[in-house]
């Protein structure tokens, strides 16, 4: 089993910048796809974006291509989201989670575990 801990959110205004990260214990990362997920208040949960397990194949919403990116470093245990140009729309939970297989999924029933989830505010 895994555990998976989000940090890096927080409050910014429309056009800042924030990185999450989602760090890993229990097994190693380089076991999993890696997924980032969004929920906004009153709205279904939203795939953001995967990355393979080797960091090679990245997947992403298109509301977020070309401002945001998904990296991990196996070494480190970690995943990072680097987010870019937010926006108001932006703001969200934001939750990492671990997907026991090899092709990347924007499906969350496919995932098998999950943070805790950081807020992440952007303001206009």
């Amino acid at each position: 089993q895994v555990q998976l801990v989000e940090s890096g959110g927080g409050s910014v205004q429309a056009g800042g910048s924030l990185r999450l990260s989602c760090t890993a214990s229990g097994r190693t990362l380089s076991s999993y796809v890696m997924g980032w997920f969004r929920q906004a208040p009153g709205k279904e949960r939203e795939f953001v974006a995967a990355v393979s397990r080797s960091g090679g194949i990245t997947l992403y919403t298109d509301s977020v291509k070309g401002r945001f990116t998904i990296s991990r470093d196996n070494a480190k245990n970690t995943v990072y989201l680097q987010m870019n140009n937010l926006k108001p729309e932006d703001t969200a939970a934001y939750t990492c989670a671990a997907l026991n297989g090899y092709s990347v999924s924007r499906r969350a029933s496919e995932y098998n575990y999950w943070g805790q989830g950081t807020q992440v505010t952007v303001s206009s």
